[in-house]
């Protein structure tokens, strides 16, 4: 019994509330739309910049960094040693008491 009184209250409310929002549907006066004055570059513009952002969203597979779920990064580029390379000579010069190339 108190199940079908819930229900009761429930449907009631709902269509008290449906009925309120038609009555507001039926009494507002349509409007017709306003683009806020956005220029023709404005929205050329806007969706050159959407189609770029959608493009980059859409396919991050040119992205360097971008790694699959479940491999691993690329691994770090190795390079050979560097040649040795001996220091310059160098001799002390007792008169002028520094060193110079020999």
């Amino acid at each position: 019994m108190t199940v079908g009184r819930s229900f009761g209250n429930t449907g009631r409310g709902l269509a008290v509330a449906a009925a309120i929002v038609a009555a507001m549907g039926f009494t507002t006066v349509p409007r017709p739309a306003d683009a806020g004055g956005v220029s023709p570059g404005a929205a050329v513009g806007i969706g050159l910049g959407a189609f770029a952002l959608g493009s980059v969203l859409a396919n991050p597979y040119y992205n360097p960094y971008y790694n699959p779920y479940g491999y691993y990064p690329p691994a770090p580029a190795y390079y050979p040693p560097a040649a040795y390379y001996p220091p310059a000579r160098r001799c002390w010069s007792p008169y002028y008491h520094y060193y110079y190339a020999c």
